[in-house]
């Protein structure tokens, strides 16, 4: 339908609701490989390492890189391909670091024109101090791709592991999560990028926690519809009380809203390449709408399953965790709901349903928060 005459956000509304379809041929493939490695898995603990042999194999068929240009090595994966990469990955609990190594350090490498030999990276934001907090995978990375914010400019260095200072730390999840000191000298040795690099990191890097989140709460409703049918009490299936329908009822709808979102913001980020001025706006209901989901869902799945869920040896487990872990990176659950608040101030009675459909409204008057993961 062409556009009406004086309704020119016609065509930003079907490029903000436009489905994702990854390639199909692509998905089977993830499929099949995490359902292999789920499968052959060693029994969960609570530590968390991460799995070399499962690297190896994401390496040998070039997904480690599957979003790096093809001039470079890479796959010459999109956005869509790499979202769904990451939400199968996270529903099998695999612990590799697709989004540091990939679509965040891969792409800061890319945009400072610097090489990449294809070694595992992480990727951090330090303080001006040279300090890094809650740098995941840290202590594996042979080199950690660095976004420094210098006065009014951004850098971007890749430092050798060995240059560094690491304090091994874990997150919630069992994770290598470790505090990394910089040498300033390497820092400020870093190449120039341009402002909207280091605009965009916070915003993909909370885009990819949200494909990660809604990946592994679609697994969690998947483990709890199977608990609730096979399980019995008085005689039937749990699945038949009225009480754990509900809470089964608002799990699923939960994560059906997060994938909804998840898929809006993933769907505009690889029509404009991350250039439309709504991205903000559509990475912000995603980060929001799996961030409450998370809530319900991890709340719910353990009061379905019971004590089982919180064992070891139980999957539940090794997806709740990463869950509750992710959704406060990249901006808190807080940082993000006041970002789209003052959006919709910023736009006003007249122009909040343009922001609603569009992504856009005035040029909000405020500084969006800091952001480091």
């Amino acid at each position: 339908m062409p556009d009406r005459p004086g309704c020119p956000e016609r065509r930003d509304v079907h490029d903000l609701v436009a489905p994702t379809s990854p390639d199909p041929d692509l998905v089977a493939v993830l499929t099949d490989l995490f359902a292999d490695y789920r499968a052959q898995r060693t029994t969960p603990t609570a530590v968390v390492d991460l799995d070399r042999d499962l690297w190896q194999r994401l390496e040998d068929l070039g997904l480690t890189r599957l979003t790096g240009r093809e001039a470079s090595g890479g796959s010459g994966g999109s956005w869509v391909d790499a979202a769904a990469l990451l939400g199968i990955a996270a529903a099998a609990a695999a612990p590799v670091p697709l989004a540091e190594h990939d679509v965040l350090g891969g792409w800061l490498l890319e945009a400072a024109d610097l090489p990449n030999d294809g070694g595992l990276r992480t990727v951090c934001r330090p303080d001006p101090s040279g300090v890094a907090l809650n740098v995941t995978w840290a202590r594996d990375a042979s080199r950690i791709v660095v976004l420094w914010e210098d006065r009014d400019e951004w850098r971007v260095a890749d430092v050798p592991a060995d240059r560094v200072g690491i304090e091994e730390r874990r997150n919630l999840a069992g994770e290598p999560s470790d505090t990394v000191e910089f040498d300033l000298d390497d820092l400020e040795a870093g190449i120039v990028v341009a402002h909207e690099i280091g605009e965009q990191f916070h915003l993909r890097g909370a885009l990819a926690r949200s494909a990660q989140v809604v990946g592994a709460m679609e697994r969690v409703v998947e483990v709890v519809l199977e608990h609730v049918r096979e399980r019995k009490q008085f005689g039937r299936p749990v699945g038949r009380f009225q009480a754990v329908q509900h809470l089964v009822a608002d799990i699923a709808s939960e994560t059906a809203l997060a994938r909804a979102a998840t898929d809006a913001a993933v769907a505009r980020a690889a029509a404009s390449d991350w250039r439309d001025p709504g991205m903000l706006f559509a990475v912000g209901v995603a980060k929001s709408c799996v961030g409450h989901a998370a809530s319900v869902v991890v709340r719910g799945a353990h009061q379905a399953l019971g004590a089982i869920g919180t064992t070891l040896e139980h999957e539940l487990h090794t997806l709740t965790k990463p869950i509750l872990a992710r959704r406060s990176e990249y901006g808190s659950l807080q940082d993000w709901d006041e970002t789209l608040t003052a959006l919709a101030s910023s736009a006003g009675h007249d122009r909040l349903w343009t922001l609603i459909t569009t992504g856009r409204a005035k040029t909000p008057p405020f500084d969006v928060f800091d952001g480091r993961p």
